[in-house]
């Protein structure tokens, strides 16, 4: 689909201010000269400047033109931000057994907060307040206003566990579709061939659909049944229904919290077999204490908070104005992944 006329105006204008091709303080082309190289109406060219002006990469002055913004460097504060979901959330593993050290090391001060932090302060506090911010998505929607202005003005962020595709942002992510293929694989081994993947909610964020891939991969080369990703009867509130009906044996969860709960429910179901099989997923520290201990895929939370908290300085460190100029920002976002592990316990066993 081609791109709005404005739009395209705005794009040509955006780069030649990124590229230095429009210095800051030079005069931007006015309404009336955008619109007779584009052949546009003036309406059109007018939306284009209103829309840099809004994004802060130009200023208008009474009587005299448009003009490219000058580039401001922040003063830094030494404190980087880590925001969570969710204060005491026990699906989230120790981040900060891995942050902290590297904080340590580069003498940064690390402030850890839960998301709606983020709904009562502004861009320019935050950006003012904090050096960078390591940013752990609940979803892949959230706070986007926010996100685009500290992308436009070149603040350091990370993201972790989920990549924000519509951002340049680098995210350090579990191998969420090995974690399928691995729980799967380790089910099929034990003898079980009809294998569920049950939900949480209908809802579906990217690092569930992603473990969910890898079961898919994982089921389709070795037997005929699947669970479909948008079967109503896979979610945790109806798994006991479709486990019966199904004639299922064995389940990959989509967490720990939710085959922690699913074990309750069939235990209150004298009527499913006793060798019927659970695997989890995150290795949270509940796990370990159920009665059976759950066997789950474990994820590298240190490793994860280490390599995040490393690539925010480097962020930090190529933010300067000098380093944007010479180098240009990626629009590539440089993703990471971190591997994840199988947890044998007592909650799978052979099926007889």
């Amino acid at each position: 689909m081609k791109e709005p006329l404005y739009k395209q105006i705005y794009d040509a204008l955006h780069d030649a201010i990124l590229t230095g091709t429009l210095a800051p303080g030079s005069r931007v082309p006015t309404e009336k000269e955008l619109s007779e190289t584009y052949q546009v109406s003036r309406i059109t060219s007018k939306r284009a400047l209103t829309e840099l002006e809004q994004n802060q990469l130009i200023y208008r002055v009474q009587g005299s033109g448009s003009f490219v913004r000058q580039k401001t460097s922040r003063v830094a504060t030494g404190k980087i931000l880590f925001v969570l979901p969710f204060a005491n959330d026990l699906s989230l593993g120790n981040f900060t057994e891995g942050i902290y050290p590297i904080m340590h090391a580069y003498g940064y001060e690390l402030l850890m907060t839960p998301a709606d932090y983020l709904e009562k302060t502004s861009p320019q506090e935050l950006m003012q307040e904090f050096d960078g911010m390591i940013y752990y998505a609940s979803n892949t929607s959230s706070y986007y206003d926010l996100l685009f202005t500290c992308q436009q003005h070149g603040f350091p962020v990370v993201t972790l566990d989920k990549q924000l595709h519509d951002f340049a942002f680098p995210a350090i992510l579990p191998d969420n579709f090995e974690g399928g293929q691995l729980a799967a694989a380790h089910l099929l081994s034990l003898g079980h061939q009809r294998i569920a993947y049950i939900f949480g909610s209908r809802h579906h964020p990217q690092s569930v659909r992603k473990r969910y891939l890898g079961y898919v991969e994982t089921m389709q080369r070795s037997v005929d049944f699947l669970t479909k990703l948008d079967d109503g009867r896979a979610v945790l509130t109806e798994a006991v229904t479709y486990i019966q009906d199904q004639q299922i044996t064995a389940a990959v969860c989509e967490n720990d919290l939710v085959a922690i709960e699913l074990m309750r429910h069939i235990r209150q179901h004298p009527q499913i077999p006793a060798d019927f099989s659970i695997i989890g997923f995150d290795n949270i520290q509940a796990a370990a204490l159920v009665d059976p201990a759950l066997t789950t895929i474990g994820q590298n939370f240190a490793e994860m908070g280490r390599l995040a908290g490393l690539k925010v300085i480097e962020q930090i460190n190529q933010s300067t104005d000098a380093a944007r100029e010479k180098n240009h920002v990626s629009i590539e976002p440089a993703t990471q992944l971190v591997a994840v592990s199988l947890i044998i316990r007592e909650s799978t066993i052979p099926k007889e």
